[in-house]
């Protein structure tokens, strides 16, 4: 009577179709001959189908039996790639990993992150975007990023927030600007000035706003801009004076002169995950790169 098939069985039936003969499909299945012939016997018996004659001294399939080779074969093709998806994720964790960041940091500090992580795991697609930061809380919150890292706070009851690393503001120059002989700045230095600033939503800007107030300082004029990056390249043009975050203007060293400022500007590095799923494998390692790329000195302290 027709029973259901073991695995064994099928695995046993599928190496004989492919080999050839049971000898060369007990190698493939490193086991025995005799324990090949049985399993053939047993599957046989069990489908109640005869699938297999002698025909001078080989086996022969039936027409049965190549019609159930091709539907085993998808069987067993699905089962490697169930393996190949479980192999990749062991080594790099799901899929793209998508990563969000202002464009401050996607310009200073997440390309070194980036290329250590694609040295470590070099077959892990990888998605760099660069934002503000409203964009990048929807776009996690909608599930777009796996991370975002922010020069700005990005809080909301359904993400968790951290911050990685804290520094300070820092004026930015043409190194023979007059101040540049200063080894560092006080804001009451940039009265009369033509001053280099971001928009008014940014925290930078925020903060040196205030500090202005309070030390009753006032620019001679100012050009506004949205990126740090263009506030250094207009600083190594020798047009004004300009307060970003160091990240960026590490990288314009060789081109301007970069002074601390007091009182001191806070600028923050803030990690945001979502907290509806867990950080995937892939993900963790990119924090703790990240992290340690801070830590060891490699950004500005």
């Amino acid at each position: 009577m027709p029973r259901p098939l073991s695995f064994r069985e099928i695995e046993a039936f599928r190496a004989v179709m492919q080999a050839g003969t049971t000898t060369a499909a007990a190698q493939l299945l490193h086991t025995t001959q005799p324990s090949v012939s049985r399993l053939l016997a047993q599957m046989q018996a069990g489908a109640g189908l005869k699938l297999f004659d002698m025909h001078k001294g080989r086996l022969r399939p039936t027409p049965e039996a190549l019609e159930l080779f091709a539907t085993v074969q998808q069987h067993f093709v699905g089962l490697e790639r169930i393996e190949r998806d479980l192999q990749g994720l062991r080594l790099s964790g799901a899929g793209t990993l998508r990563i969000g960041c202002t464009p401050a940091l996607g310009l200073s500090v997440l390309p070194a992150v980036v290329h250590a992580f694609a040295q470590q795991h070099p077959s892990t697609p990888i998605s760099l975007q660069t934002l503000g930061t409203p964009h990048l809380r929807e776009g996690l919150q909608l599930g777009q990023f796996d991370l975002v890292v922010s020069t700005m706070a990005i809080e909301a009851p359904d993400l968790s927030a951290s911050v990685l690393h804290r520094s300070q503001a820092v004026c930015v120059m043409h190194p023979g600007h007059t101040l540049a002989q200063r080894e560092e700045l006080h804001v009451s230095d940039l009265a009369d000035q033509l001053l280099l600033t971001l928009n008014a939503d940014d925290n930078i800007f925020l903060q040196l706003q205030q500090t202005m107030q309070r030390h009753g300082v006032q620019a001679r004029s100012t050009i506004e801009t949205t990126y740090s990056s263009t506030i250094c390249c207009l600083a190594a043009e020798g047009t004004g004076i300009g307060v970003v975050n160091p990240y960026v203007a590490s990288k314009f060293a060789a081109e301007l002169a970069i002074r601390p400022l007091l009182p001191q500007c806070a600028v923050e590095i803030a990690l945001a995950l979502p907290l509806h799923r867990a950080p995937s494998a892939r993900a963790d390692v990119f924090v703790q790169l990240l992290q340690q790329h801070l830590q060891t000195g490699k950004g500005p302290g």
